[in-house]
């Protein structure tokens, strides 16, 4: 195997990221372009980017279901993301980010508290709780911050807030609290009370893609843009509450790609001669084809056909580049204002997207497509000295941003509250003891055998399937798209049992039912929630 100097480097110069000389010692390559921003300088010459209180002000950009490679700055050539880019650009992007509980809730719990699944009880697609000890609004509202979320929060019930001073929703039709309307469909409702939001005639877990049938204006994308940019247009007048001198955490979530891939037609023009990538299917993967079975538009597996694939991937590149533009719009309102040089930017998603990889649809999986995440911070000038446009190799999850958060926050918390760490110190090149590698898992979804555990660093990948007893071992630096499993392979066993060892050690606290005499545990019931999930109040 190639050390990770090496395969970083190869993997920097064959994306068209550049290969400029390492950054003392913290292993991380410059991005092609790599810029540094304006420095935003008082009249007394010193740099104007802290806020009054806690630091500087934190804005959490967000999507639903956006693939890991589904930006330029991850070296994807097919697909236009401008703003995406300037982030990685004028800060960095970490290469190897996870959803370590690869779909919508869950991932979600582990964003809201900074804990990994058995710390937060979560192991599968089920239901937030409605409080937890650690909870990402209040820990910032109690430094200081006005807290503030728009878009899709996908919480239970749905007006919960877990923090936020305020919060302005979009729910994407979901109504799993009695007599629950979202923000977005009540806002609909008084622009275009005789048209409905749906008419597009896509649903939410099909792989159909459609141009918006709708004025564009009235899109969910364009709706969460226009709520932040008047947000920030406005902060610091009042209008919310805030006081004059108070730090911001700004949490925009936007609802797509998600399906349904429904943006406007100009984005599906730009997209239509492109060549965008094909589906990666390993040997392995045939089973997964279903044939002789009835496929319906939202099957979670099968084989539609080359032509479906491109349709789909044409739709989801489409909305990527639509939300990339509300991204723009943010940029362009806090440059106005004068609040960019004041503004951490953090960008994620809560997980990707197989869009036919390997015929498997949506998420729930521990394949690259699904479970890698984007993970780039932007910093204020001034804010730290560390270099931009940088990529980064240390494994990074979403348990990582909480304390992130608070690191920029400047809150002391006990480390051992949270199963992340802050990426500050990655960020800086002090990469300290972090970890080797993450954890990742899903209780059962869509069919039985879909019930896993696996670990990875980012080079390596080991999953074990819990239903079955399956395994399977991919070498990512090698093989990116997971078409060859090493598992059976007598040239890989020490690295199996390795990481098998490794599995071993990390779900040992869960009892017998995880792992017995050293063994990891076939586990044929289902485990949505763990013994630490929160109890309901009496």
């Amino acid at each position: 195997m190639q050390n990770k100097s090496q395969v970083s480097r190869r993997k920097i110069l064959k994306a068209g990221l550049g290969a400029a000389a390492a950054v003392a010692a913290s292993g991380a390559r410059p991005l092609a372009g790599a810029a540094r921003v304006a420095t935003a300088v008082s009249p007394d010459g010193v740099a104007d980017v802290a806020a009054a209180k806690g630091g500087p002000n934190i804005l959490l950009l967000m999507c639903d279901q956006l693939r890991g490679d589904c930006s330029g700055a991850d070296g994807n050539k097919a697909i236009h993301t401008p703003n995406f880019d300037r982030i990685a650009r004028e800060g960095v992007l970490f290469k190897h980010a996870y959803s370590s509980l690869p779909s919508c809730t869950p991932a979600r719990a582990t964003l809201l508290t900074g804990l990994g699944p058995w710390r937060h009880g979560m192991l599968g697609y089920g239901r937030v709780a409605p409080e937890y000890t650690n909870e990402m609004p209040k820990m910032l509202r109690d430094a200081g911050y006005y807290t503030m979320g728009i878009g899709k929060m996908h919480w239970y019930p749905q007006r919960t807030t877990h923090g936020f001073h305020k919060t302005l929703l979009d729910e994407s039709g979901r109504s799993e609290t009695k007599g629950f309307v979202s923000d977005y469909r009540q806002w609909f409702k008084t622009q275009a009370p005789d048209l409905k939001p749906g008419a597009t005639g896509v649903g939410w877990n099909s792989n159909q893609a459609k141009p918006y049938a709708l004025p564009e204006r009235l899109h969910p994308t364009v709706w969460t843009g226009d709520r932040a940019v008047e947000f920030l247009s406005q902060y610091g007048s009042g209008a919310n509450g805030e006081k004059a001198d108070q730090p911001f955490f700004l949490k925009v979530s936007f609802a797509r790609p998600h399906s349904p891939y429904d943006p406007p037609q100009r984005f599906f023009d730009m997209y239509a001669d492109a060549d965008l990538p094909k589906a990666v299917v390993g040997q392995w993967a045939q089973g997964n084809a279903m044939k002789g079975k009835k496929l319906g538009s939202s099957t979670a597996r099968g084989d539609f056909g080359a032509e479906q694939v491109r349709s789909s991937r044409q739709g989801y590149y489409g909305s990527v580049t639509f939300l990339d533009e509300q991204v723009g719009r943010i940029f362009a309102t806090l440059e106005k204002r004068g609040l960019l040089e004041k503004t951490l930017i953090l960008f994620t998603a809560d997980h990707g997207d197989m869009l036919g990889d390997h015929h498997l649809w949506r998420k729930t999986y521990a394949y690259e497509g699904s479970a890698r995440v984007p993970m780039m911070i932007r910093w204020p000038e001034g804010f730290t000295s560390a270099g931009r446009g940088r990529l980064l190799d240390e494994p990074v999850e979403l348990r990582d941003v909480l304390p992130t958060f608070l690191d920029v926050a400047g809150v002391k918390v006990d480390p051992s509250r949270f199963d992340g760490q802050s990426m500050l110190g990655l960020v800086r090149g002090k990469a300290g003891d972090w970890r080797e590698f993450i954890d990742l898992e899903h209780s059962r979804c869509y069919w039985t055998e879909n019930q896993w555990c696996a670990l990875t660093d980012g080079h390596i990948k080991y999953i074990y399937g819990a239903a079955d007893g399956s395994e399977q071992l991919f070498d990512l630096d090698a093989d990116p798209g997971e078409t060859c499993d090493l598992a059976g392979d007598t040239k890989h066993a020490k690295t199996l049992d390795q990481w098998r060892g490794r599995l071993v050690t990390h779900l040992a606290e869960r009892g017998p039912q995880w792992v017995a005499d050293g063994k990891l545990q076939l586990r044929p019931k289902n485990m949505l929630y763990g013994a630490n999930y929160p109890k309901a109040k009496s």
